[in-house]
């Protein structure tokens, strides 16, 4: 019956011999119960729409026939084997054979479509420890409903790409590797990551974070720490590198760390109808639009289509920029070091800091705030203008007054605002 419903369809005759010859059928209501039953209880996704089992005669002897037609979800397979080799079955001829890999992958392709996401899994003996440990964090129940509502398990019952995706059987994997210097020639430490995706976001940013270190300088007494690189900058390409790639290839997520930079590449180019403006504007089309509600979810993405921008505001402040560039089949995000530029970026800073936070602090804040006696706003320049200081320096001065709340921030206009908060 799973060869009939996955190749053209065809009819069984219980009650007759393998040589045409029939023998009949001796208690037909009970064979085409036991027949039925086979079919609900034994065959995965539910074939009974495609079937109909009647009675009939064979040189005058009651049979009992059962018709088969080729159904809408293949693969079918054995209910105890599952999409496997041993569990799926074909007609090759006149005979039943089982299926080739290739061929349970383009059954899967042909019923499911070209989104991955949706498409049933290979795996259906699947764990989903970590993912149940997030949703119950979340306060969001995790049973079955709810795993229908979020595409984890199909409309015919089985689990799809997503649950597999999301389980610790997950095959994707993310590459960590960090070099020497700014080349790919000596290779310091290296990872993989495999799992559920959960459980590789988790440990990508732990890995990351371990060489994104803090360098600090002072303002007299007061100690100023800077990290390599903003978290929230490091956790949005990391995001955008999971929730974004194509799983339809079996190519790794690439995370290379170097002194002066950290690069995120993964396959998939951008979705089909959207440019690389477009992305930079901050329009989001989702590949995986099932991974990203998930993730929304479980409040890891607070919206569609902020990451790039997030990333981008993280670096207002800092002469480097984030770099993007996108192929046919791939997306690289760049994240720039803010306190590396060959030798100088921290040695300039701590030099202005010592050269020209000479005056006290008060006194330092009480110079900016009185800019906005002329004006309603004061950008960087203005700052290092009025107290003959560095673009790093001024950068310090900013941050630390926009933290005790004597400025805040105004992102409108070409440069980063800055207005009159609260003063003491």
């Amino acid at each position: 019956m799973i060869a009939f419903a996955n190749t053209d369809g065809g009819r069984i005759f219980i009650g007759v011999n393998d040589d045409g010859s029939a023998c009949g059928v001796m208690d037909l209501d009970s064979t085409m119960l036991k027949a039925t039953n086979a079919i609900r209880d034994s065959i995965r996704p539910d074939v009974t729409l495609f079937t109909d089992c009647f009675t009939d005669e064979v040189d005058g002897k009651p049979v009992v026939v059962v018709n088969v037609q080729r159904g809408t979800a293949r693969p079918y397979y054995l209910a105890g084997k599952g999409v496997r080799l041993e569990g799926v079955y074909v007609r090759q001829g006149a005979s039943t054979v089982p299926a080739t890999e290739t061929a349970i992958l383009n059954m899967i392709k042909e019923t499911s479509g070209d989104c991955y996401e949706d498409a049933r899994s290979l795996n259906q003996q699947l764990t989903f420890k970590k993912a149940t440990a997030y949703f119950m964090k979340n306060k969001i129940d995790f049973a079955d409903n709810q795993k229908r509502t979020l595409n984890i398990i199909g409309e015919d019952g089985t689990y799809t790409n997503l649950a597999l995706l999301l389980s610790e059987q997950c095959t994707h994997t993310i590459k960590l590797a960090v070099f020497e210097g700014s080349k790919k020639s000596v290779f310091r430490d290296r990872r993989e990551l495999s799992g559920s995706l959960l459980d590789q976001l988790e440990e990508a940013y732990s890995y990351i974070d371990r060489y994104n270190r803090t360098r600090a300088v002072f303002s007299g007494l007061d100690r100023i720490d800077m990290r390599d690189y903003p978290p929230e900058a490091v956790r949005e390409a990391l995001l955008n590198a999971i929730v974004h790639r194509d799983y339809s290839f079996s190519c790794s997520t690439l995370i290379s760390i170097f002194d002066d930079r950290v690069e995120f590449v993964t396959i998939g180019g951008l979705v089909k109808g959207i440019s690389f403006d477009d992305i930079l504007l901050g329009i989001s089309v989702l590949r995986n639009q099932h991974i990203a509600n998930v993730f929304y979810r479980l409040k890891l993405i607070e919206a569609y289509g902020t990451g790039m921008l997030k990333i981008n505001e993280c670096y207002d402040e800092y002469t480097v920029k984030p770099k993007i560039e996108v192929s046919d089949n791939a997306f690289k995000i760049t994240l720039p070091n803010t306190n590396y530029t060959g030798e100088s970026v921290l040695n300039n800073s701590a030099q202005s800091l010592f050269q020209h936070f000479v005056a006290p602090k008060a006194e330092r804040e009480k110079i900016v705030v009185s800019l906005f006696e002329r004006r309603d706003y004061i950008i960087r320049k203005d700052v290092e203008a009025v107290l003959n200081v560095s673009q790093a320096t001024a950068i310090l001065i900013l941050r630390e007054m926009t933290e005790n709340g004597t400025l805040v921030k105004d992102s409108g206009g070409k440069y980063l605002r800055y207005r009159l908060g609260k003063t003491e």
